[in-house]
This record gives structure tokens, sequence and C-alpha cells, in this order.
């Protein structure tokens, strides 16, 4: 696959972390999977794991106050 960004074609599997603001909330969403590029750090999610974080945010707006933080590999 090749990067977005910078057009190169040095993407690798790697863990990210998500960040997103729901309602008044901020959450950040540690060891995401993901594909990033080696040559400008631009990160791209797979369609599944995309599914899996609105799974996780529709979750968390629930319970959430301000900060919420978690490791992805424990939700998924």
């Amino acid at each position: 696959m090749k990067c977005l960004i910078c057009k190169s074609d040095t993407m690798v599997e790697d863990k990210g972390t998500y960040f997103a603001q729901i309602e008044n909330c901020y959450v950040i969403i540690e060891n995401v999977p993901c594909l990033k590029c080696t040559q400008c750090g631009e990160i791209v999610y797979s369609a599944s794991v995309m599914e899996k974080i609105d799974e996780i945010l529709d979750k968390i707006q629930n319970i959430a106050s301000k900060i919420f933080i978690m490791d992805y590999s424990r939700a998924a």
C-alpha cells in the first residue's frame, strides 16, 4: 500500500494511538493495529479496526467523563 501523504511504498504493520473527542470527553485508545509509513509517519487504520473503534467510542460515550484512556487489545 502507498502512503496517502508522501506516496512512499513503505507502509509497515505497527501499533498506534488513536485520539478522539466525543461530546465533552477526550478518548485515547492505545496499541491500535495500523499501517505506518516509515518515511513520514502517517498512520492508516483498516476498515475492521475502524469499526471496532466506533464500537468502543459508542460504549465509552455512555460512561466517560472528561478523559478516557484504554488499550485496544483489551477491548478488541
